[in-house]
């Protein structure tokens, strides 16, 4: 579910978003980090046993971490309507996933929207993606733009990403500069599309006085390693090339590599180059044949590579396809034009 937005304008690669609206996915209230929604919810409803602290928001943040999701709702819920703003969020948070009840984006929009108004960051955040939606609540630009930026302010990561699209979007021309900082906060916090988009800044001198491909280098890799795919194909397009730092054609071919075996369309058109010109490891026709087929079937090939494929021969082309056809899961082989 990803989407254009304004950085788009000047990045090489595609969008950042991948909500409705702006930014990355909503994430989990920072208490509920390692709460997984695949954990079972307990027939009998499981109660802190003694000990400080017992019956307070923060007993419920730990029922739901331990994935005792119901019995945290029914602990929370008196909290959050005696005004527990922790409550409240977590209650939002239960409610926007559906763990042991229900998925009631309604209802997550109420419990965030009251913990918004009492000045949770995490719920400010959460609120202002319901408002750009639309869909649980009346869309609502402004009052998502002051509540991502009270978020942002107070320190929550993805929020800043997402004010700094929003700055930009208000201002194609001169936003750069104002979203610099909030890129920035969000990039140091571990947010990839956040590094990603600080090493497109650095690329290309926007909301500063210069370029600096050594930083822009420095954040590609960031973002790579932590998953961002089209960070790890600009990474790999970048080591060879040996912009930003020395070049590095095997470690540019592992990037892409991973990129394309993982299923990614532009990776896997790279790599038939790279196994066609012996860039970065040996050239090998057969397997830059066969990675010309995954990209014809991921619709991405070239009139370079259709003329590569062209030449060989008949057999070589059967083996080629046989072999498209034994590639793993999860890579472009199931795509078929």
């Amino acid at each position: 579910m990803r989407r254009a937005l304004a950085l788009c304008l000047f990045l090489s690669s595609p969008a950042l978003a991948q909500v409705p609206g702006l930014g990355v996915p909503p994430a989990p209230p920072e208490p509920a980090a390692k709460a997984e929604t695949s954990l079972p919810t307990p027939s009998e409803p499981a109660q802190p046993t003694g000990g400080e602290g017992e019956g307070t928001a923060a007993a419920a943040y730990g029922l739901f971490q331990r994935g005792y999701y119901l019995s945290a709702l029914r602990m929370a819920e008196p909290l959050a309507n005696l005004g527990d703003a922790s409550a409240q969020t977590l209650l939002g948070e239960i409610y926007a996933r559906g763990l042991g009840v229900p998925r009631d984006e309604a209802e997550a929009a109420r419990w965030y929207g009251v913990a918004a108004k009492a000045g949770v960051p995490e719920a400010q955040f959460r609120y202002a993606m319901i408002l750009i939606e639309g869909r649980a609540v009346p869309r609502d630009d402004a009052s998502a733009r002051d509540l991502m930026k009270a978020a942002a302010d107070a320190g929550n990561p993805l929020a800043a990403f997402n004010y700094g699209q929003m700055l930009i979007q208000a201002s194609p021309t001169g936003g750069f500069s104002d979203a610099l900082g909030y890129f920035r906060r969000a990039a140091e916090a571990g947010v990839p599309d956040a590094q990603y988009a600080l090493s497109q800044l650095y690329a290309y001198g926007r909301g500063m006085a210069a370029a600096d491909d050594a930083q822009a280098r420095d954040w590609l890799e960031k973002a790579a390693r932590a998953g961002h795919d089209t960070a790890q194909i600009e990474l790999g397009i970048w080591l060879i090339n040996g912009r930003g730092g020395p070049k590095d054609p095997p470690e540019g071919f592992r990037w892409l590599k991973g990129a394309a075996e993982r299923g990614n369309p532009i990776a896997v058109n790279r790599l038939a180059h790279l196994y066609k010109d012996g860039v970065g490891a040996p050239a090998d026709r057969a397997e830059a044949a066969r990675w010309t087929v995954l990209a014809r079937r991921a619709a991405n090939s070239d009139a370079a590579l259709d003329s590569f494929f062209r030449t060989l021969p008949e057999a070589d082309q059967k083996a080629a396809l046989e072999a498209a056809n034994r590639t793993p899961t999860g890579s472009p082989e199931a795509v078929r034009p």
